[in-house]
């Protein structure tokens, strides 16, 4: 190593933190919030004239299925309150890198710039993941489950889905697979803290496999498919979150060694 790279490596481990008194990080925080909200309010009013496309498209998996491809409303409101709530949660959704990016702008200054650096890709890294277990539930599991609930109806049962009813439980579902994705992420988190280790989770394999399938169970509906839809994904992505542990946290370990290596 250099005498320049040792010095800018110096510089960082003694960089200041930024400090503030517990008034300024209220108002930082206040600051924040806004932003989020503004976010999502500012997309939630883009969508509102769609919202009946918005619930059209997003009940497609479960009209598909129906008998006579229509749901019911048992409310007076519900026509109307449905897409309404169900455009706030898209518009929610769709404001998530937003609102995680200011989760870190809050963050952030109490971070070194190796930190920094190191938390960059996990942000990235949690958007891409949130993202991609909603997609995983609308296209891979809620045709299969409403396709599996339908057929076990007893016969002369007509399955009649209130639309109320449903957007509880798709916002169940889809918020379950959004956080349940972000497993790499935590388990990178857990390692870098020292918490753990990878050897450490290595070895815990047999645990975390029947802890998917017991998160599954409280998570989703009490039938099979679902839970295994949701269990199996958590587990090869733990699998995934070790491997990146051992990826960016040996990394991380060997910058640290290599002022002492080089004195």
């Amino acid at each position: 190593m250099t005498e320049e790279q040792k010095t800018e490596s110096t510089e960082e481990d003694s960089q200041p933190l930024a400090e503030g008194t517990l008034l300024s990080h209220l108002v930082e925080l206040r600051s924040r919030l806004l932003k989020v909200s503004a976010a999502v309010v500012v997309v939630f009013v883009a969508l509102l004239p769609f919202s009946t496309r918005i619930f059209t498209l997003v009940s497609e998996p479960l009209r598909a299925v129906l008998p006579g491809g229509a749901m019911i409303a048992t409310q007076v409101a519900s026509p109307l309150l449905t897409p309404f709530k169900l455009t706030f949660f898209v518009a929610l959704f769709i404001a998530m890198p937003i609102v995680l990016y200011q989760i870190w702008a809050f963050v952030a200054p109490g971070l070194y710039k190796k930190e920094k650096r190191f938390a960059i890709p996990l942000l990235a890294s949690s958007i891409f993941l949130f993202y991609l277990g909603i997609a995983f539930a609308y296209f891979v599991v809620f045709p299969l489950m409403f396709r599996f609930f339908t057929a076990v109806a007893p016969e002369g049962v007509e399955v009649q889905t209130d639309i109320s009813q449903f957007l509880d439980f798709i916002t169940t579902i889809v918020f379950a697979f959004g956080i349940a994705f972000e497993v790499p992420v935590a388990t990178v988190l857990v390692v870098w803290t020292g918490l753990t280790s990878p050897a450490k989770l290595s070895k815990a394999r047999p645990y975390v496999f029947l802890g998917a399938f017991i998160m599954g169970m409280f998570l989703t509906p009490p039938d099979v498919i679902s839970q295994t839809l949701l269990a199996v994904p958590v587990y090869l992505l733990f699998e995934l979150g070790i491997l990146m542990s051992k990826i960016f946290v040996n990394r991380d370990e060997e910058t640290e060694e290599e002022p002492a290596a080089g004195d």
